[in-house]
């Protein structure tokens, strides 16, 4: 889960990360609001979305006074920023953040995430802040230090020191950085974060560290200990399908291609989005329907599957195991005939139950197609795909069984 800039830099104030002051507004007149409030002889209008590069794309904006600063936030609110990190259709920018401008003498990159191969939490740094930290790390690695944390032992002093130096800190910004990087750590394992970045962390005029932007990621397996957190979730940035689905606990990301795929099983969801594109096709999403699944939940899933009417094939490939192949017929012949679906679809059943469940299937009368196995039914699914629906031959479960089962 993802939060805003705002909502990261108001618990960066619980833990005494230093972050300008601001104020979040939904209109013009609030932004404008915002700013007198602050005394600041500038400020700075963000566009609050999920995604990073807003600056390039117009949605980070300096005023110089209070009219620029409802110009700005007019400009924004209501419109849908597209960066490099967004989709083509962008993100839906319904607030801004308003805060004092800030003097910058130098900027860096410092993050905190949790390092799988190591298994630790681990602290990245660059004194090339303000940057595209891919690009830093591709072109120039030398300028990024990387900082373990055992967890036993704790973030200890000496690698604050230690990713001071390679800052190039100051004896008084040591200390400072001592604190941020305190604060991160332990904001982190309060609140079950999986990554949290400054980009950048500036050294003002005055000498002092703050914290210019921040984000969050949270583990989603564990919002539901943190209501607090779960309160900051804002469904507008989300992809409308992906929170559908996880109201039914599906695993589900849309993708670009045209061909539905609704698999149990996370690895073999992979292998029939492989499958699809080796045999010249590309998958419409990625859908694990998961073990301990129901009827109900299966034409939750089919639906998603259908819902934006991109998709031209559907593939089912279930190996039945906790989740029994006439569980999963019975939910696509629930969606069938409640969606009068007219696109084809491809049903590779193995498992469980798979007499029951292929009986199911071939006593509908509802034109279904199986397939022996999963080769056969990426390739039948991507020529599907390819026929229009209504020239497409009719056909029973039966007619493609001669010879073998699914």
């Amino acid at each position: 889960m993802n939060i805003h800039e705002y909502q990261a830099k108001q618990l960066f104030k619980e833990f005494a990360i230093p972050a300008p002051q601001g104020a979040v507004a939904t209109t013009p007149e609030q932004a404008q609001q915002a700013a007198q409030s602050l005394s600041s002889p500038a400020w700075v209008v963000k566009a609050q979305i999920h995604a990073g590069a807003r600056g390039k794309a117009g949605g980070v904006k300096v005023a110089r006074n209070l009219d620029e600063v409802k110009d700005y936030s007019a400009a924004m609110l209501g419109t849908r920023l597209v960066t490099h990190q967004t989709d083509a259709a962008g993100l839906p920018v319904n607030s801004v953040w308003v805060e004092e401008a800030s003097a910058i003498n130098q900027e860096y990159y410092l993050s905190l995430l949790l390092d799988r191969e190591s298994e630790r939490l681990i602290f990245i740094a660059s004194a090339a802040g303000g940057m595209d930290i891919e690009a830093v790390a591709a072109e120039t690695p030398e300028k990024i230090v990387r900082v373990p944390v055992h967890p036993a032992a704790g973030l200890q002093p000496y690698q604050c020191r230690q990713v001071s130096a390679a800052l190039g800190l100051g004896k008084e910004q040591q200390s400072q950085l001592q604190t941020i990087m305190n604060g991160l750590y332990q904001l982190f394992l309060a609140k079950d974060a999986s990554q949290i970045e400054i980009n950048p962390l500036i050294q003002t005029a005055d000498g002092k560290l703050v914290a210019l932007d921040g984000k969050i990621n949270f583990d989603d397996n564990a919002i539901p200990l943190h209501p607090d957190i779960a309160a900051m979730r804002d469904a507008s940035q989300e992809d409308a399908k992906e929170a559908e689905a996880k109201q039914f606990d599906l695993n589900y990301i849309t993708l670009d291609g045209n061909i539905g795929c609704m698999v149990n099983g996370a690895g073999l969801a992979m292998a029939t989005m492989d499958m699809v594109k080796l045999k010249g096709g590309a998958p419409a999403n990625f859908l694990d329907v998961g073990g301990g699944t129901n009827k109900d939940k299966v034409k939750a899933a089919f639906k998603l599957i259908l819902s934006d009417g991109t998709t031209k094939a559907v593939l089912v490939n279930i190996f039945g195991g906790i989740v029994k192949c006439d569980v999963i017929a019975a939910g696509i012949l629930a969606a069938v005939e409640e969606m009068h679906l007219t696109i084809p679809v491809v049903v590779r059943l193995e498992g469980t139950n798979v007499e029951q469940g292929l009986a199911m299937l071939k006593d509908s009368g509802l034109g279904l197609y199986a397939a022996e196995d999963l080769n056969s039914a990426a390739e039948q699914a991507v020529k599907l795909a390819e026929v229009d629906a209504g020239s497409r031959p009719s056909s029973t479960l039966t007619s493609s069984m001669e010879g073998g089962r699914p």
